[in-house]
């Protein structure tokens, strides 16, 4: 484990008795109520300071009730200290309002639109409007988070350059088809990016995108590995994907598979992983 407090910056809270998930439905792992209480338990000991809540793909037309609920959570847990709020951006400048919003919002720091949702949609992120809403984000100081399957790599490159004014965190390292052993076209994807300086990536969901019950660390560890060579210490960032992690690992686990990827880090680069590039791009 880090010989220090980390922080992680991917993790997901909610109750669907209070608001609606109904992609969760009936997941005995995951349809129950996920608070700070439960994540201090299931963290086991790893010593977590402070703790980005990401959104978690609630029911069309209840993302604002969301972020307000995670901002209530927080008044329980000090730890929660940025929220990355949900909002449908393929609606363009039909959600300012919503997008200004949540601006207002003390801990808001970043949007997530999953484009993952639309993997059998090529090209769905550089629609026009998709486009304008992402950019959009920039007007009020908010960062995009790209959630993809690794097929949709490239298009997230173009949705990058066209929007040079934003800030983007690549989640879960681009979901590479590690259960399959497909490496392209994430691996050569990757790589152009990271060759984009607007761009940060979360080293997180790994575990999940492997066979749940099989996976192994050689099998995980080269794409983790491949994440950290194309962005390099200064654009990386630790994220544990709690609960969704636990279909395939408990929370120490997932720690511990990192701890070994990066044994030959110097110091200040596991900090930046584990810390200060979350401080710095979340402005915690």
């Amino acid at each position: 484990m880090p010989g220090f407090p980390i922080i992680d910056c991917h993790l997901h809270l909610y109750d669907p008795r209070a608001l609606p998930y109904g992609w969760m439905k009936d997941d005995p792992i995951l349809d129950w109520l996920h608070g700070p209480a439960e994540f201090e338990a299931a963290s086991n000991g790893v010593a977590v300071e402070a703790m980005v809540f990401v959104e978690v793909d609630v029911d069309a037309g209840f993302h604002m009730a969301e972020a307000r609920w995670v901002a209530e959570a927080a008044k329980t847990d000090r730890r929660v200290k940025a929220i990355v709020a949900s909002v449908p951006l393929e609606k363009g400048r039909a959600v300012e309002a919503d997008v200004k919003a949540l601006a207002a919002m003390p801990q808001v720091r970043a949007v997530r639109r999953l484009i993952q949702a639309h993997v059998d949609e090529p090209g769905w992120c550089l629609k026009p409007d998709f486009v304008d809403g992402v950019r959009m984000l920039a007007d009020y100081r908010l960062s995009f988070e790209i959630g993809i399957y690794h097929p949709q790599i490239l298009d997230a490159v173009e949705l990058v350059k066209r929007c040079p004014g934003v800030t983007f965190m690549l989640v879960h390292i681009g979901k590479p088809g590690i259960k399959n052993g497909v490496r392209e076209p994430w691996w050569s994807g990757i790589g152009e990016l990271a060759r984009l300086p607007n761009v940060v990536c979360k080293v997180s969901g790994v575990l999940t995108e492997a066979d749940h019950r099989r996976w192994a660390y050689d099998q995980v560890a080269p794409y983790i590995a491949r994440a950290i060579e194309c962005f390099g210490y200064d654009r990386v960032a630790f994220g544990g994907d709690w609960p969704v992690l636990e279909r395939a690992a408990p929370y120490r686990d997932w720690v511990g598979v990192v701890d070994r990827v990066t044994a030959g880090a110097s110091a200040a680069d596991l900090k930046k992983l584990y810390r200060d590039n979350a401080i710095r791009h979340y402005r915690l």
